[in-house]
């Protein structure tokens, strides 16, 4: 695998050569003093050139960065159709390992861009047009303190979608149940990061799709949040949702309680409701 710098001085090369390229931008992990290191961080590298139409008439050029074991290009799919205007990507994996989400972007949208993501390092600048930045920080991205609607969204949506499996099991549809039930996931991991801000603090980033949620629970909390992925069959579904029903309680209670939030009181009739149709046991219910 090249090293980092290989890598660096590689990108470096290609845009100092290239009359096109007038910037050369860095974000993601590679960017954020915060995140661990490791071989598998992207190179989030972001080209702000003069024009893209050169570059998008024929792929030959990314060849210079070596050889790929596959490439995504966000923008040009039509099945999972890029919202993002004005930039081009190109994200690449390489036979040795390393991988490079590239970016093309004009160079008039510079001042836009210096504005979207507080991770960020400029690389090289030839013309000296960019300003003094401050220092790239993962500020952006740390826990938010809820507002009381926020809290009650999640609660609401976590209780609402879980009407969605219980239909979806009395139906005997397991792939419709289980689609709901990662939705109410996501509103638990939520509600366990608002706990995390609670207890540790606000100041810092749990990682994108919660990728370091694991350094800021219990084990024992963890076991149970692993213990609700089951859902194989009818019966580890129903088994998942009950346990998804008191973790959530559990940590929803604890964070308007800390907030001084109004608890919903829809938990105790959703939770009727749902046993009354032999989906979960009494114990679900407080």
């Amino acid at each position: 695998m090249r090293t980092e710098q290989e890598l660096y001085d590689l990108i470096l090369a290609f845009a100092r050569k290239d009359v096109r390229i007038r910037v050369v931008a860095m974000n993601g992990s590679r960017a954020n003093p915060n995140a661990p290191r490791d071989a598998f961080q992207d190179y989030d590298i972001v080209f702000l050139v003069t024009e893209m139409d050169s570059f998008l008439a024929d792929d030959a050029w990314l060849n210079y960065f070596g050889k790929r074991i596959i490439m995504q290009k966000p923008e040009a799919m039509e099945l999972f159709p890029s919202e993002r205007e004005n930039r081009f990507s190109y994200l690449m994996l390489f036979e040795d390992g390393n991988r490079i989400d590239l970016t093309l972007l004009q160079l008039n949208e510079l001042g836009s861009y210096l504005k979207e993501d507080s991770i960020l390092q400029i690389l090289l600048d030839k013309d000296w047009i960019v300003p003094a930045l401050p220092e790239s920080t993962d500020h952006d991205y740390w826990i938010k303190r809820p507002t009381p609607a926020m809290f009650d969204d999640c609660c609401n949506e976590f209780w609402w979608l879980s009407t969605y499996v219980a239909k979806g099991l009395a139906r005997k549809e397991l792939p419709y149940a289980n689609a709901h039930l990662d939705l109410m996931r996501n509103q638990l991991m939520t509600m366990l990061i608002w706990q995390i801000g609670l207890e540790q603090g606000f100041t810092f980033s749990i990682g994108k799709q919660f990728k370091y949620l694991q350094q800021h629970l219990s084990p024992s909390l963890w076991q149970k949040l692993c213990a609700t992925w089951d859902a194989s069959s009818p019966e580890a579904c129903k088994k998942s949702l009950e346990g998804m029903l008191v973790l959530f309680r559990e940590i929803s209670k604890h964070v308007s309680e800390g907030l001084e939030y109004s608890y919903p009181d829809y938990d105790k009739k959703v939770s009727r409701y749902l046993a009354s149709l032999g989906i979960t046991t009494s114990q679900a219910i407080w």
